[in-house]
C-alpha cells in the first residue's frame, strides 16, 4: 500500500516537460514535492499563482504566498501572481495541461464526486468544477477505499457529481487504474499489493489483464 508521499510521487511520473499543472486541494500537492529532474512545470494554483515551487522550509516561509488550499508555497523562478479571475479564465479557457484532483468517489462512466457530502459543511465548491469542465487531462489521486473500508471506485457515483464522463485515469494507494467502455482496467498494482486485494476493494466494474505490473514510483522505472 502507498503513503500518500508515494502516491505524489507515482503521479509525478506522468509529468511531461512544458506543461502547466493544476494541483488540487488535499494530496495531490504533494506532487509539488516531486517533480522529476530534468522536467520543467509550472504548476498553477487558482487563487491566482502560476509557478508554485516545493513546500517551504522554516527559512523560506511567507504567510502571504498560499495556495487554494491555504497552504504556504514557494514560488519558482518565473513564476507570476495575478487575479483570480484571470486564473480561471486560464482553466475555463483549456490552457492547463494536466489537472490532478483528489475525490470522494469515482466510478466505471468516468464520473467524479469531489465537493460535497449531503448533510456535512461545505466551505465551498473550490475550482473542481471548473477545472474537471477546462481540462481534458485529469488524474484522480485517491485512497481506494474510505476509512470505514468501502470502496470509493464505483458502479455509479452515489455523491452529488463534480463533473460527467470528464475522469480516465485514477491513481490510488493501491493501484494505477484507467477508465474505459464502463469498466476500470488494472493496469498497475502498488508494491506489496495483489491484484485480489484490489480486486475485493473495487465495486466498479474492473478488468483484470493477465500481467499486471508492479508500478514503479520514478520517471523510466528507475
Amino acid at each position: 500500500m502507498l503513503t500518500r508521499q508515494e502516491m505524489a510521487q507515482r503521479v509525478a511520473c506522468e509529468l511531461r516537460d512544458g506543461y502547466y499543472v493544476n494541483l488540487g486541494i488535499g494530496i495531490p500537492t504533494l506532487v509539488a514535492n516531486y517533480v522529476p529532474p530534468g522536467v520543467d512545470v509550472m504548476l498553477q494554483s487558482e487563487n491566482g499563482l502560476l509557478g508554485m515551487g516545493a513546500f517551504p522550509t522554516e527559512e523560506e516561509l511567507d504567510p502571504d504566498m498560499i495556495n487554494a488550499g491555504k497552504q504556504t508555497v514557494t514560488a519558482r523562478k518565473g513564476a507570476a501572481v495575478f487575479d483570480s479571475a484571470d486564473s480561471f479564465a486560464m482553466i475555463r479557457g483549456g490552457h492547463v495541461d494536466l489537472t490532478v484532483l483528489g475525490a470522494l468517489e469515482v466510478d466505471v462512466a468516468g464520473n467524479i464526486a469531489s465537493w460535497m457530502i449531503p448533510g456535512k459543511m461545505v466551505k465551498g465548491m473550490g475550482g473542481a468544477m471548473d477545472l474537471v469542465a477546462g481540462a481534458e487531462n485529469i488524474i484522480v489521486m485517491m485512497t481506494h477505499a474510505s476509512k470505514s473500508g468501502e470502496s470509493k471506485l464505483l458502479p455509479r457515483c452515489t455523491l452529488p457529481l463534480t463533473g460527467a464522463g470528464c475522469i480516465r485515469r485514477v491513481v490510488t494507494d493501491l493501484a494505477y487504474l484507467e477508465i474505459e467502455d464502463g469498466a476500470f482496467i488494472l493496469r498497475e498494482r502498488a508494491p506489496g499489493v495483489s491484484v485480489e486485494e484490489i480486486v475485493a476493494k473495487t465495486a466498479g466494474k474492473l478488468i483484470v489483464p493477465d500481467a499486471v505490473p508492479e508500478m514503479t514510483l520514478t520517471p523510466g522505472g528507475a
